[in-house]
């Protein structure tokens, strides 16, 4: 146990140490006491040049343990980066469509291709009157499988699609 204070923050306790896809910069998981008094268990990010709060102490902290175990940095999965894509407009997500050589039509084609049913009428009323469209959607996988584009294509339009 670590006590150390510095404008009445004071670093309790290090849990864990990770390390991130930046050298030199970790995420902590610290107990400290705050300037109220209050202490909990958070996240810390630490980066080498930042000078400002709890920073330095960290800093202080990592020198003084050098043996304490940092675990290493595990790159998100192609899922959790999907699922942290922000949504698109359905104007942007038409927009990229048509900007990728894929006409709003060809959707609507493979909509209408599929099964009489709940899941067809679902797609299309999605496709017709959704304001805004997820990467994880149904929708956008089936359409994508559809038309025949790769999750890896799927990604890199939606990516564009978002400075639409």
């Amino acid at each position: 146990m670590t006590s150390t204070t510095h404008c009445r923050m004071t670093l309790n306790e290090v849990h864990a140490i990770f390390a991130t896809a930046e050298p030199e910069v970790y995420e902590l998981s610290i107990n400290l006491t705050d300037m109220s008094g209050q202490t909990y268990d958070g996240e810390y990010l630490s980066r080498p040049d930042d000078t400002f709060g709890l920073n330095p102490i960290i800093r202080k902290w990592l020198a003084e343990n050098p043996n304490f175990p940092i675990q290493s940095h595990t790159p998100p999965a192609a899922e959790q980066i999907r699922a942290s894509m922000l949504s698109l407009s359905a104007r942007q997500l038409r927009l990229g469509l048509v900007d990728a050589g894929i006409s709003p039509t060809q959707v609507t084609a493979a909509i209408d291709a599929m099964p009489d049913g709940q899941e067809k009428d679902r797609a299309q009323i999605e496709w017709e009157y959704a304001t805004s469209f997820s990467r994880l959607h149904p929708l956008t996988t089936m359409a994508g499988r559809a038309l025949g584009l790769t999750d890896m294509q799927i990604d890199a339009m939606w990516t564009v699609a978002l400075d639409l």
